[in-house]
C-alpha cells in the first residue's frame, strides 16, 4: 500500500498550522501529516497537536535543518513539502502526487506561471530576488524551470533518501533543485495558485540579509557543480585584465626594444599567469565533479536494487502470510 507523508516545517505559525493541517487531512485522509516545530515561541505545537498531526521537535534552528530531520526520519513513497504559512493551496496536493506517480522524482507548485505570486506577494524585493535566482541558475545549467524557490513540493523516495542536505536556513529549496538538475532527476512544474500571509501571520524572511545569503548559496552552487565554467570566468578575466595592461608594454618593446613600464609589465605577467593557474584548478576540479556524479550514479543503482530486494521479499511474506491464512 502506498504510504504518503506530508512534511510540515513549522516555526511560530499558531495563526495558520491549524488551517493547513485540516485542509491536507481532508485532501488526504490516509496520509501521516508531520509538523516539525523549530522552537516556536507560540502555540503552534499544541494546535498542531490537537489538529491530529504528528509533531515532533528540531532544535537546530534552520528549515534547512528541520527538512534534514524530516527526510533522515520519516518514511514513506510519496512526500510533500509544504510550508506552514497557509500560501499554499492543499488542493493541488494530487495534482504533485500524481506527477511524481507519473515519473518525475521532483514535482514542484510553480506560484509564477499564472501570476498570483505576483499579485499576491506584498514583498517586491522578493520577486526581484526570485527573478535573480532563476535566471542565474536557468543559465547555469541550461534549462527553463519558473519557479526555484517554491517551498510547495512533491518527491519520491529515491529522491529523498539520497539528497545530501549542506544548507542549514531557507536556502534549501534552491539547494534541492540544483542538485537535481546536476544528479539529472526529472523535475516536473505544476502551475498552482498562491494566497499571501494572511492578517497577523509574519514571514520569517528578511528581504536583504535572506537576498545576500541567497546569492551566497548561487555562488558556492555554482563553484561546486560547475567549477570549470566558475574558474574560466575568473581566468578569463584576469587574462583580460592582463591583456589590457601589458599590451602598451609589447607595444612599446615592439618599437623601441626596450621596456621602461617596468612595472606594468611584471603586473601584466602575474595576471596571466594566474590565469592560466586557475584554469588548470578548473580543469582539476571538473574532473573530481565528474568521478564524484559517476559514483552518485552508481550508488543510486545500488539503492534501487535494495529497493527492489526489499519490496519483493516483503510480496514474499505477504504472499506466504496470505497462503497461511487460507
Amino acid at each position: 500500500m502506498e504510504k504518503i507523508a506530508v512534511l510540515i516545517p513549522c516555526y511560530n505559525e499558531e495563526k495558520t498550522i491549524e488551517k493547513v493541517i485540516k485542509d491536507f487531512q481532508k485532501q488526504l485522509p490516509k496520509a501521516e501529516i508531520y509538523v516539525y516545530n523549530n522552537n516556536s515561541k507560540d502555540n503552534s505545537y499544541e494546535l498542531a497537536k490537537s489538529a491530529g498531526a504528528i509533531v515532533r521537535n528540531e532544535y537546530k534552528q534552520g528549515k534547512g535543518n528541520v527538512v534534514r530531520s524530516m527526510f533522515e526520519q520519516i518514511d514513506a513513497d510519496i512526500y510533500v513539502l509544504v510550508d506552514g504559512d497557509d500560501t499554499y493551496p492543499a488542493e493541488s496536493v494530487n495534482d504533485l502526487i500524481n506527477a511524481v506517480r507519473n515519473g518525475a522524482d521532483m514535482a514542484v507548485g510553480d506560484r509564477l506561471s499564472n501570476g498570483t505570486y505576483l499579485k499576491e506577494n506584498k514583498r517586491r524585493f522578493h520577486n526581484l530576488g526570485n527573478a535573480l535566482v532563476r535566471n542565474t541558475i536557468n543559465f547555469l545549467f541550461k534549462v527553463n524551470l519558473k519557479d526555484i524557490m517554491s517551498g510547495y513540493r512533491a518527491y519520491n523516495k529515491k529522491f529523498v533518501k539520497n539528497f545530501p542536505i549542506l544548507t542549514k536556513k531557507f536556502e534549501i529549496e534552491t539547494e534541492m533543485t540544483i542538485h537535481a538538475l546536476d544528479k539529472n532527476f526529472k523535475i516536473v512544474e505544476i502551475p498552482i495558485d498562491y494566497r499571501d500571509r494572511p492578517q497577523g501571520s509574519v514571514s520569517k524572511l528578511n528581504t536583504i540579509s535572506d537576498g545576500v545569503k541567497v546569492i551566497k548559496t548561487i555562488g558556492t552552487m555554482f563553484k561546486d557543480y560547475k567549477p570549470l565554467k566558475f574558474f574560466s570566468i575568473i581566468a578569463l578575466i584576469l587574462l583580460v585584465l592582463g591583456f589590457i595592461i601589458g599590451t602598451p608594454v609589447i607595444v612599446e618593446f615592439a618599437q623601441t626594444h626596450y621596456v621602461s613600464k617596468v612595472p606594468s609589465a611584471i603586473l601584466a605577467t602575474g595576471l596571466v599567469m594566474i590565469a592560466f593557474i586557475i584554469e588548470q584548478c578548473g580543469i582539476i576540479l571538473h574532473t573530481t565533479v565528474k568521478k564524484s556524479r559517476e559514483l552518485y550514479e552508481l550508488n543510486l543503482l545500488r539503492y534501487g536494487q535494495i529497493e527492489s530486494l526489499i519490496k519483493n521479499n516483503n510480496e514474499l511474506k505477504l504472499n506466504e502470510r496470505e497462503k497461511y491464512e487460507r
